[in-house]
């Protein structure tokens, strides 16, 4: 089953884009998600600084 989220304040860093969003419990909860077509790559972080050198260190394979 999915997550239904909201995003705000979204950012672009290369191909990457970071946001904010609440998790199930009302916890503030980081995403970076590459945009570009056939990558896959996602990850929820805890810190927006995490998921920020996530998106900055992503090298993309597709």
């Amino acid at each position: 089953m999915s997550a239904h989220r909201r995003f705000r304040d979204v950012t672009r860093i290369g191909p990457v884009q970071v946001a904010t969003s609440y998790d199930g419990r009302g916890r503030d909860t980081h995403t970076a998600a590459c945009t570009a077509p056939g990558c896959g790559f996602a990850a929820d972080y805890s810190t927006r600084a995490g998921a920020e050198l996530a998106a900055r260190t992503h090298r993309c394979k597709a």
